[in-house]
């Protein structure tokens, strides 16, 4: 037989809460069970701390249900001895069930915000349930009954906690994702999992068949439907290591679905001579091309007479590339911000793939084409508005991944992680994809605790130090951005910087905008930045 002990404590200064009506509930359900002689339930109320420990040491039950107010991180609340609330620490909650685990398989803490407490408890229970917000009397009653109904016959406590979700929203109830569960049959599995998935190092793109590639919705969908469109120009934009090579390469795989031709050009591998005159330029880029479409080169039957680079370029592109396919062709263009850095080649090579984009809106053969151009900075070159790629077709703009999304890469790791957890991660490296990705693997891998990462990461000795000294690097080749960085790490509010330094950092990745002003992306770059920069905030 399972012992079921129920403890109740309502303070007089708390929220009135049917905790009477509940107690009955459970009772109830269980008595009409068919496995009822399998149950006793105790019931405790007004319950104080002696009376908790006590409870725990006199009736040694199986399950341990709690019903009551949570104050988050603060702990759970019972009676003192007056009838007022008293504050249990999540520590202190925790040392006490950890010298009670022997008998206890299952906590059931139905009060608010008592995901903490669950988190923590859960690191001697077995199965702890808790609840990650406020949740109303009605939702949790039914929660809880459903919950024992499903033990009374004699389900797991894993299908207890499902069939409790169920009866929220069965009664239409928006609130079913509050009840979270913390379950070591369900981490030993997820560890499985991430075992047999194999953890990836967190560099350069993320694979096409990667189980940790994020989608970032609609995004995806919005590129995949752009590239349909003949003479389409998609425009992909945002700082470095946040996903816009690894967006390309999914284009590109999306349209080799659809059986058209593609062709990836990374000007970062582009040698250094080829970006020196734009002839040169030009006709690295058609042999790349050429080469990525397994076609012959033909370039110098092309490439004569007094025509200039331009027009010999289109000319190559037009009578020779777009007339040997018949299918659309995908030109994704990486990187292109090697471009920016020689501005005697940069107006007439963008004038150029603005140029073929016009040119599709009327003829058919140039419809063919369908141009994606990836880039991390902003464009400062002078270009005329008549003339410049980026301000037409599809942009795309990168954001962080949000809450449910870094949560989401937190499962893939194998990790049963708290929403009060991920909020740590993401104070700490906001939602930038590769901080999220490294922090993650190192922790999935045992590395180190989110705890342990927090005190490192902003070191020389933590995982994220070439990633740091790089930026670092970078800012101490420019003075005024290396002055603007300093002005915001050293500011505990957004400040007001002069608009192209204020977008060279956002470029950087290592700011975010506030209205017209700006902060620090996360709480790595103004730690790291403060000490190696020796700003006193």
């Amino acid at each position: 037989m399972k012992t079921i002990l129920i403890l109740s404590a309502h303070p007089i200064n708390g929220k009135p809460l049917r905790l009477n009506q509940e107690v009955r509930d459970i009772e109830a359900g269980l008595e009409r069970a068919r496995n009822r002689d399998q149950f006793q339930v105790i019931s405790k109320w007004a319950v104080r701390t002696q009376d908790l420990r006590r409870s725990l040491l006199d009736y040694k039950p199986e399950i341990v249900h709690f019903s009551g107010h949570g104050a988050g991180e603060a702990g759970l609340v019972l009676e003192d001895e007056a009838g007022k609330g008293q504050l249990v620490s999540t520590q202190a909650l925790a040392q006490l069930f950890k010298l009670c685990q022997a008998s206890i398989e299952c906590v059931f803490l139905n009060a608010c915000y008592s995901e903490v407490q669950a988190e923590a408890i859960s690191q001697h229970i077995g199965c702890v349930v808790g609840m990650n917000e406020e949740i109303g009397d009605v939702a949790a009653r039914e929660f809880a009954i459903a919950f024992y109904d499903a033990l009374g016959a004699n389900r797991s406590y894993e299908d207890a906690y499902e069939f409790g979700c169920n009866a929220i929203d069965l009664q239409s109830i928006p609130e079913s994702a509050i009840p979270v569960l913390k379950s070591r049959n369900l981490r030993n599995q997820q560890t499985q999992t991430t075992t047999a998935l194999s953890l990836e190092i967190p560099e350069g793109q993320v694979a096409l068949n990667s189980a940790f590639y994020v989608t970032r919705s609609p995004i995806e969908t919005d590129c995949y439907e752009a590239i349909l469109n003949p003479g389409a120009l998609v425009r992909i934009k945002a700082p470095r290591q946040m996903g816009k090579s690894s967006l390309l390469s999914r284009i590109i795989y999306h349209a080799r679905q659809q059986d058209y031709q593609t062709a990836y050009l990374n000007f970062e591998q582009a040698d250094g001579e080829f970006l020196s005159s734009l002839d040169m330029c030009l006709q690295w880029l058609c042999t790349s091309i050429t080469d990525e479409l397994n076609l012959p080169n033909q370039l110098e039957d092309y490439w004569k007479g007094v025509l200039g680079s331009k027009n010999k370029a289109s000319n190559y592109f037009q009578k020779y590339l777009l007339k040997q396919i018949d299918t659309p062709i995908i030109l994704g263009l990486d990187e292109v911000d090697e471009i920016f850095k020689h501005p005697i080649i940069a107006t007439d090579f963008f004038g150029l793939l603005r140029a073929w984009h016009e040119r599709a809106k009327n003829d058919p053969i140039w419809q063919k084409l369908r141009l994606v151009i990836v880039h991390s900075k902003e464009v400062y070159i002078p270009l005329n508005i008549n003339q410049s790629p980026f301000n037409v077709g599809l942009p795309v703009e990168l954001p962080e991944l949000n809450q449910t999304q870094v949560l989401d890469l937190v499962q893939r790791h194998g990790l049963s992680w708290s929403k009060s957890q991920v909020e740590q991660l993401m104070v700490l490296v906001g939602g930038h994809p590769y901080l999220v990705r490294v922090a993650l693997y190192h922790i999935a891998r045992g590395r180190m605790t989110l705890a342990q990462l927090e005190q490192v990461a902003p070191t020389e000795a933590g995982p994220y130090s070439d990633h740091l000294r790089r930026h670092l690097l970078n800012l101490q080749n420019d003075s005024e951005l290396l002055a603007a960085i300093k002005a915001v790490v050293k500011s505990a509010q957004p400040v007001d910087i002069e608009t192209i330094e204020a977008f060279k950092l956002r470029s950087m990745g290592l700011v975010k905008f506030q209205g017209n002003k700006i902060m620090p992306l996360c709480q790595l770059y103004r730690q790291y930045f403060s000490d190696r920069l020796k700003v006193n905030s």
